[in-house]
């Protein structure tokens, strides 16, 4: 069964998508995230800022023990207590961002988690594979286990659904 999702907050009005796919499931085959939004959401991520104003669109679960910070990005709420962001504009000027998807990667791997697929999937997975440098790094400088060692690469990683965590 198909479903239409209608879109209102600040960065877009009226903007629909429809989910074609049960929720978290019938990923492309290269494209195996270890965390789920909400668990990311849950961990600690983007200083609490980023999912304050959209939540309407999301599973109410998602946001159970999401750590959220309506009024500013908060870097102590981060899993790691650290700033591992970009600002919005950098995104926009390198031309990572989809048109579908104005507050990036994230908002595009919660739709599609939902079950939205849209012609940008590949390119997405394609950057989210090439994070997976930094997983390399880590293990490459890093003594299995020690969650203090890079903290701000292993935050990194979380943004974009890798589990740092255990690395």
């Amino acid at each position: 069964m198909r479903t239409t999702v209608v879109v209102h907050d600040r960065m877009q009005q009226g903007y629909t998508y429809t989910l074609t796919e049960p929720m978290g499931e019938n990923f492309a085959p290269d494209f195996t995230p270890d965390l789920t939004p909400p668990e990311m959401l849950a961990l600690g991520v983007f200083g609490g800022r980023y999912m304050t104003d959209c939540r309407a669109e999301f599973p109410a679960a998602w946001f159970e023990h999401a750590r959220l910070c309506p009024e500013r990005h908060d870097p102590a709420l981060n899993c790691f207590g650290v700033n591992a962001s970009q600002p919005l504009e950098v995104w926009r000027r390198k031309g990572w961002i989809y048109w579908e998807d104005p507050r990036g990667w994230f908002q595009w791997y919660c739709r599609y988690y939902l079950g939205r697929r849209c012609p940008d999937d590949a390119r997405q997975i394609g950057r989210w594979r090439a994070i997976a440098r930094h997983v390399a790094q880590l293990r490459r400088h890093c003594v299995p286990g020690d969650v203090q060692c890079r903290p701000r690469q292993r935050q990194s990683l979380l943004h974009w659904a890798y589990d740092s965590r255990v690395l």
